[in-house]
């Protein structure tokens, strides 16, 4: 059964479930009654962890690699689509007590694709006076050999959403208001620096009809996830826009280890992220 966490807000009611069977990801975010989550409305790349993750409202690849399957680094087979860390389950989680900020504290650990292992130690939180969630994770190295850290976190919204109002605002676009459809044909994307000020960038898509002209605002810290990615696909059956805050840029792992922007994470070493969203 997944956990459910409950919030109320200046802007309503709403709650999020957490999947404990792939890492403590989001399978819905239900706002008065609306889940916001894409469903069955997604394309399959044949991988059944992705394609369970990818009906939800957030999930998360990494720790060791993003995107599209690469050749291990040194040869010898295949980075997963999306990592090693989707569709692993959840080894211990709390949930806070009533005296506390409603949240939950998970421990996830996986086999890395290249040899090695990671602990994710996630920890979601709602602040009830904003409305807000908000996310924490801490990837350490439990492995005997280095690697280098690579996560993205998509932010899934069924396509039925978008309407004619419907326009993205970001820092990383100076604050200009864009198309929410991001580009021509069935499918698009974009990955861009993500500018914002005090180590944080926001991201706002909206307004939507279905939430009483209400949109989605997001936020992340840049120090870990320093580029704002978006994915749209309209193809078939699928009909699904994402906000995707990420470690790295859109290259081949060769070209951005040659550029210096694969450091590694050694063996008891850590690394964190963070960003949160709400609806307003």
């Amino acid at each position: 059964m997944p956990i459910r966490i409950a919030g109320q807000g200046s802007e309503g009611n709403f709650h999020i479930l957490l999947d404990r069977q792939s890492a403590l990801d989001i399978a819905a975010f239900v706002v008065d009654g609306f889940d916001l989550s894409p469903g069955e409305a997604i394309p399959s790349d044949g991988d059944p962890r992705i394609d369970h993750a990818l009906k939800g409202f957030l999930f998360t690849c990494g720790p060791d690699h993003i995107r599209h399957p690469e050749t291990l680094d040194g040869g010898g087979g295949l980075y997963p689509l999306h990592g090693s860390l989707a569709g692993t389950p959840v080894l211990e989680s709390e949930i806070a007590g009533p005296e506390q900020a409603p949240g939950c504290r998970a421990i996830i650990e996986c086999d890395l694709a290249g040899g090695g292992r990671a602990r994710l130690e996630r920890h979601w939180r709602v602040n009830t006076a904003l409305g807000a969630v908000h996310l924490q994770d801490r990837v350490t190295n439990i492995g005997d050999d280095a690697f280098a850290p690579m996560m993205m976190y998509h932010i899934n919204l069924g396509g039925w959403l978008m309407g004619a109002e419907t326009e993205i605002i970001a820092d990383a676009f100076a604050g200009q208001a864009r198309p929410w459809r991001l580009g021509e044909g069935e499918s698009a994307h974009f990955c861009v620096p993500a500018a914002g000020v005090d180590g944080w960038s926001e991201i706002t898509l909206g307004p939507f009809h279905a939430l009483s002209d209400r949109s989605l605002h997001v936020r992340f810290a840049t120090a870990t996830l320093p580029f704002l990615q978006m994915w749209r696909c309209e193809r078939g059956d699928a009909n699904v826009v994402s906000i995707e805050p990420v470690s790295h840029r859109i290259a081949k792992r060769p070209a951005l280890a040659a550029a210096g922007e694969m450091p590694l994470l050694h063996p008891t070493e850590s690394i964190t992220y963070e960003l949160a969203f709400r609806v307003a």
